[in-house]
């Protein structure tokens, strides 16, 4: 069995992208999709295991990949990565800015190195490496660059440091997306909402009751699938998005226009049965995160 796309096989024929944070969740899903579009996809995260990982699987599955393990905070080994990327690939067509990560805690608790690395992680990293991107391939070819953001409109609270960081990628996006134009180069953003990725298992137990109520908090009824995620950037890395750039694509089942009483943990909202509303999961791979196999 192989990825069941909804796009066009070839689609991504001869192109080579970089998904960070590539060896695991929606990162790993969007290599896979990407690969079986023809791509030659250069995962890059810090933990070397989950890149050898997930590039045997696409290998596995007929396409093409290459991993490099790198600390995306430390500015000199995102320089080295990427230099050594267009010495072997020639150039980079594309990048998927994916790599982050967060923790549950309220600020008046939070510190200022947890505080900081979280900003590292989710907002410095991310401008690292688009900005290599950029200045060692895309300057001079072109490119197209998706940022993974959050569902940050009214904000994160339990997580204000992902939601500040988030929030800043969100303006990166749109200041690059004018500086970079003449360049012939794209930016945009992908904000995923609630999503049933292996991420949610980084959470202690005690937070997976939250977790799995959180659902019903959802107009759509249900939390958001990988592919669903994937299919959105891999869109926005299409010719079909070719005059699109700067723009932040929610998915996230309209969970940001929830009000007080409507859709709330005590008022949840009616679960949508419609057959146009079906969930798609084309990832032949997909496991069911371990917090909702309980």
């Amino acid at each position: 069995m192989s990825y069941q796309s909804v796009f066009k096989p070839g689609l991504l024929a001869g192109q080579v992208i970089i998904v960070t944070g590539g060896g695991s969740g929606i990162g790993r899903c969007t290599a896979h999709e990407l690969a079986s579009l023809g791509a030659h996809v250069v995962l890059v995260g810090r933990k070397l295991a989950k890149l050898q990982d997930t590039a045997g699987e696409i290998v596995a599955d007929g396409g093409r990949a290459s991993f490099h393990a790198c600390d995306i905070r430390d500015e000199e080994a995102v320089k080295s990565v990427v230099q050594a990327i267009v010495a072997t690939q020639g150039r980079i067509h594309a990048l998927v800015n994916n790599a982050g990560g967060q923790y549950i805690q309220p600020l008046a608790q939070m510190t200022a190195k947890g505080w900081q690395a979280v900003i590292d992680t989710n907002l410095t990293g991310g401008f690292l490496v688009a900005r290599e991107c950029f200045v060692q391939s895309m300057q001079q070819h072109g490119g197209s660059i998706v940022n993974i953001v959050a569902d940050i409109w009214g904000s994160m609270p339990g997580m204000g440091h992902s939601g500040a960081a988030r929030a800043g990628m969100v303006s990166f996006t749109e200041t690059a997306a004018l500086e970079w134009a003449t360049s012939g180069v794209r930016v945009n953003a992908v904000a995923p909402g609630y999503i049933a990725s292996s991420g949610m298992d980084h959470y202690p137990p005690e937070a997976g009751p939250m977790l799995r109520e959180m659902a019903g908090t959802v107009p759509a009824g249900r939390f958001g699938t990988e592919a669903e995620t994937a299919a959105a950037i891999v869109f926005l890395l299409s010719s079909a998005a070719a005059f699109i750039s700067g723009s932040v694509l929610r998915v996230d089942g309209a969970r940001p226009q929830v009000r007080l009483g409507w859709g709330d943990a005590a008022a949840p909202v009616a679960v949508q049965q419609r057959d146009a509303v079906k969930p798609f999961n084309g990832f032949h791979r997909y496991s069911v995160p371990k917090i909702f196999q309980a």
